[in-house]
């Protein structure tokens, strides 16, 4: 077994791998970019070697400079994680040029799966189910255009050389396939510098189920059962369980066979993963094979209590698989919540910035978190925004629900715009909850899903405005503290006033809805006057959390304090307020006059329209490349484009004026 490994990769996925190799009594070394320097894999791992600049292009992903990290530091094996280069048959032929150990297949399966199209044809041989599509290299878009006209519309235009839902577009008619055939092309080559795609039969309500597998280098190779992955946005997996609802003992054991079968073909050693896409009436197709862990790996890892990276640092040094086949089994199930930096109101945009407050729920048994993030960290806007991932366990699948449920309202998040409540609504969803899945499931849902954003509940605003008062008096407590004389009457914060008691204004706003809560003081508690009733409240901080009691009723609620904002999380909603100071008004304004700003940073890579054009309402103008996603900025209205900000390349920041745009005289809002 080795002694020392490095880990060719990043945030969680290397926390991940430190973990293991810990256990397993393996010092690690971690490499990171300069924006990771203080990165919490960096922290944990017993060296770090800093590798480059942020771009993933200029550190994570130079094979030299990983290659000497590891010789430098006498490492005998790599890492590489999931993502960056944890598929590429190159890094994995310098790991062997060197003598150090590639923990991942052979450079001859990763050769094998890497391209889409060549994994077909292998598929094909081996007798697996394959999906009817054009996987062939002649790649002219008239031509490809007359394969997705044969095949039949719906179709899905995909990267041969993807993997994680980039470089894919489903098409619904001819006349538009050209136009998704160059934006699939752009971000493919963008993504993995290789502009080749393949075309598919893009199955109706289609379940996207994986199959994991595991060889070793004599000759065995055995499948962990299934995950069911059909929950997605842009073809990117939100939630992922194990196993999959509605899987019978002789669909699972068929699934099984392909993909050991997929597997063997290639002479694969160590964890692979296969993905069906799956027909509502049970027919399966083979999709593509991940040469690496996968993300969602620990739901696996549930449901079997067995540890995938152990198995990945044992095959890699020339054991035999710990378990046979008929010694694998299922118990209970399994879920996987992915935690990220973005606003579902605004599309998903990545969100950036400090996490000011992060509180996890409690690990236990039943509940997991997989993080490379700590409170006072950075999301950084060069790599993917995830926050952690949340994994629950229980019996049943119900009672699995119920746990993310309640995992996901104990997660407290301020800093950054997150997903957590969605991610409720998503669990908490009929559809899903029935396990009526499909990959269609968000959009199909997007009512329930997304609602219109209600105003706070009064319990909000009274919470809010309690949390000010309480705070007011310990900065006053505070302040007395740090006096000559600490019992100075005028330290205190009770309201007293001669001939009686002082009445407060406590001026609160949540979104464009302002309103105002009347308090008074009562000794230890207050009375709050909030829409013509009235309510006994008082409370206690412990940190950020606040024991409250309202009227008689008593509840423990999260308020954090940002600025002028307060987070209020009650019963696992966070209701955001500012607060309004009454002898401050800032003046309120905007930008440029017809500007169109960036919604967040990244980089212009096409400018579509051109400049003094007229468009209409939603044409697009530009689009910008950000956390390895393609955005589109739209015309808000009809008019005319007067002229683009950034040529194509350049880098913008957050709010950046991107188009100067005229919007046309009937579209006008008069003041």
């Amino acid at each position: 077994m080795f002694t020392k490994i490095l880990i060719a990769n990043r945030g969680e996925i290397a926390c991940r791998v430190i973990k293991t190799a810990r256990r397993m009594g393996i010092r690690t070394v971690a490499v990171y970019s300069e924006a990771d320097a203080g990165a919490r894999h960096v922290r944990l791992a017993d060296e770090a070697v800093c590798i480059g600049a942020p771009p993933p292009r200029e550190s994570y992903l130079v094979v030299d400079k990983i290659i000497g990290a590891a010789l430098a530091t006498g490492a005998q094996a790599i890492h590489p994680g999931y993502g960056f280069l944890s598929e590429n048959e190159e890094f994995a032929e310098a790991c062997a040029a060197n003598g150090v150990v590639f923990i991942g297949p052979p450079v001859s399966a990763i050769r094998a799966m890497g391209s889409k199209s060549e994994a077909k044809k292998l598929m094909e041989k081996a007798g697996v189910p394959l999906t009817p599509g054009y996987h062939g290299d002649q790649q002219e878009p008239d031509f490809l255009r007359q394969q997705a006209d044969k095949i039949g519309y719906p179709v899905l235009i995909k990267a041969a050389a993807g993997g994680g839902g980039k470089g894919m577009r489903a098409v619904d008619r001819s006349e538009d396939f050209l136009d998704a055939l160059a934006s699939c092309k752009r971000e493919a080559q963008s993504s993995f510098g290789d502009q080749h795609v393949l075309i598919e039969k893009y199955l109706q309500r289609p379940r996207h189920i994986e199959i994991q597998v595991f060889g070793d280098s004599h000759g065995n190779c055995v499948y962990l059962f299934e995950r069911d992955c059909s929950v997605q946005r842009r073809h990117q997996k939100v939630l992922e369980e194990a196993p999959a609802p509605g899987m019978t003992a002789e669909r699972r054991a068929a699934m099984g066979k392909a993909a050991v079968d997929a597997a063997q073909a290639v002479g694969y050693v160590g964890a692979g993963t296969v993905e069906f896409i799956v027909n509502q009436d049970g027919t399966f197709y083979f999709m593509e094979m991940n040469t690496r862990l996968q993300v969602e790996h620990p739901v696996t890892e549930m449901i079997t209590g067995l540890d995938l990276v152990e198995w990945q640092l044992k095959v890699a040094a020339s054991e035999m698989l710990p378990l046979r086949q008929e010694q694998l089994s299922i118990r209970g199930h399994a879920l996987e919540a992915r935690i990220y930096a973005e606003d579902p109101d605004r599309g998903f945009l990545p969100s950036i910035g400090k996490l000011i407050h992060l509180a996890p729920p409690a690990e236990t048994l039943h509940v997991r978190v997989d993080t490379g993030v700590e409170q006072d960290d950075e999301i950084s806007p060069h790599y993917d925004p995830m926050i952690a991932k949340l994994i629950v366990w229980d019996e049943t699948r119900e009672r699995a629900l119920a746990r993310m449920l309640q995992a996901l309202a104990d997660y407290r998040v301020v800093g950054v715009s997150n997903n957590i409540g969605f991610l409720s609504r998503l669990v908490a969803c009929p559809a899903f909850a029935q396990a009526n899945l499909d990959t269609g499931l968000i959009e199909r849902e997007r009512s329930f899903l997304f609602p219109e954003i209600a105003e706070p509940p009064a319990e909000a605003w009274l919470v809010a405005a309690l949390a000010e008062l309480i705070r007011d008096q310990q900065y006053a407590l505070a302040e007395a503290d740090e006096s000559p004389d600490r019992h100075s009457p005028w330290h205190a914060r009770d309201g007293w006033r001669l001939n009686g008691t002082a009445r407060r204004e406590i001026r609160l706003r949540a979104g464009e809805t302002e309103k105002v809560v009347h308090a008074g003081y009562a000794g230890a508690s207050f009375t709050l006057e909030f829409e013509g009733k009235t309510t006994t409240a008082a409370g206690r901080f412990a940190g950020s959390e606040l024991r409250v009691d309202l009227g008689g009723r008593r509840i423990n609620v999260t308020v954090v304090s940002a600025n002028e904002k307060r987070h209020v999380f009650i019963d696992g909603v966070c209701f955001v307020f500012s607060a309004i100071d009454p002898l401050f008004h800032a003046g309120s304004g905007g930008g440029a006059e017809g500007g169109l700003t960036a919604p967040m940073p990244g980089k212009v890579i096409a400018l579509i329209a051109a400049l003094g054009a007229k468009v209409e309402k939603g044409a697009p103008l530009l689009i910008l490349e950000a956390m390895k996603m393609e955005h589109t900025i739209a015309a808000p209205v009809a008019g005319t484009v007067k002229a683009f900000r950034f040529n194509v390349g350049e880098q913008v920041s957050d709010g950046a004026e991107l188009v100067e745009f005229e919007a046309d005289k009937n579209n006008r809002t008069s003041e």
